[in-house]
């Protein structure tokens, strides 16, 4: 063992464990080393609001310049207003469905471009600092580390596919193909010069990819299953678990938000179901790896930030 492995990660049971882990690597054979990893709050930082949350807002507040009426409905209104007993009365999944039907009709080309567009001018509203700097500095060396221990790495969202999709790779490396999330239904039509046409649709193919449906979407979109897999909210609870019952024998690592002066304290909790069980305490009782980020973790962010006073 080197100093140059996982040097954002401080000596400790968390990173023995995942070292231990991939230096026994040599008895799985290559195709069988598959690794996902959770994005919000695992990759980057979720706090104080999901950062694809701020793509759709931004989008909304620059649409209802051009169109004063979707200010009036009762969706957008909760949204625009930041009116959170609203937005709880409202329902995330329809606030969530309203949203993503702003780029209702809009080609994979044109929504790859506003997600472009805000990710080039996006700055954290709580540390002012761009996107990359969201990144958790300890979670690009774990990638690095997998990848020298010839992994395949996936990035596994909540969120809708297509955005985390268009920053996988500048963010982590991570291709678009192994990028697995909420998928939305798409059009075929034909344009004026009979040439086909691919739409958004505002149809979303199956359950938000929470809980069970992580684990139902990552075999039917890449039929790979994981032998490592990291996560931080009762909706990483089953992903998990399946890493950890891996035939090959498999790590599950938990990432705990516990570090109120460089990031946040807080419970992660699925965003669409209620848990039955606290996450760590989960993680505890199925012995996988709980990584706190106030004692195992050097540098959080990948970009050093302040947060505002």
């Amino acid at each position: 063992m080197t100093t140059q492995r996982l040097p954002s990660w401080r000596p400790g049971p968390a990173r023995e464990a995942i070292l231990s882990f991939l230096d026994g690597i040599d008895a799985v054979p290559v195709d069988d080393r598959v690794a996902y990893l959770d994005n919000d709050g695992t990759m980057w930082c979720e706090r104080p609001a999901y950062v694809q949350y701020g793509f759709f807002l931004d989008f909304l507040r620059r649409a209802a310049v051009n169109d004063p009426a979707l200010a009036l409905r009762p969706e957008f209104a909760a949204v625009l207003d930041n009116d959170t007993a609203q937005i709880s009365e409202i329902g995330l999944p329809r606030i969530a469905g309203a949203l993503a039907a702003l780029f209702d009709d809009r080609t994979p080309a044109e929504f790859a471009a506003a997600v472009d567009d805000f990710a080039e001018r996006y700055r954290d509203p709580a540390r002012d600092v761009p996107l990359a700097s969201l990144v958790y500095q300890p979670m690009l060396e774990l990638i690095a580390e997998l990848r020298a221990h010839e992994f395949t790495v996936g990035i596994v969202t909540g969120g809708g596919t297509e955005f985390v999709r268009r920053v996988s790779l500048r963010l982590y490396g991570v291709p678009p193909e192994l990028v697995v999330g909420t998928m939305i239904g798409y059009s075929f039509t034909r344009d004026e010069r009979d040439r086909p046409v691919l739409q958004r649709t505002v149809h979303q193919m199956g359950a938000a990819n929470e809980g069970p449906a992580k684990v139902a979407n990552i075999q039917s979109q890449t039929g790979r299953p994981p032998i490592l897999a990291a996560g931080n909210s009762g909706g990483d609870r089953e992903m998990l678990e399946w890493a950890q019952a891996s035939e090959h024998g498999g790590l599950a690592i938990l990432i705990d938000h516990d570090d109120a002066d460089r990031e946040y304290a807080y419970e992660s909790t699925a965003a669409t179901f209620q848990d039955a069980e606290p996450i760590t305490a989960v993680a505890e009782r199925l012995g996988w790896v709980t990584v706190s980020m106030a004692d195992d973790w050097e540098q959080i962010f990948a970009v050093a930030s302040t947060p505002r006073a």
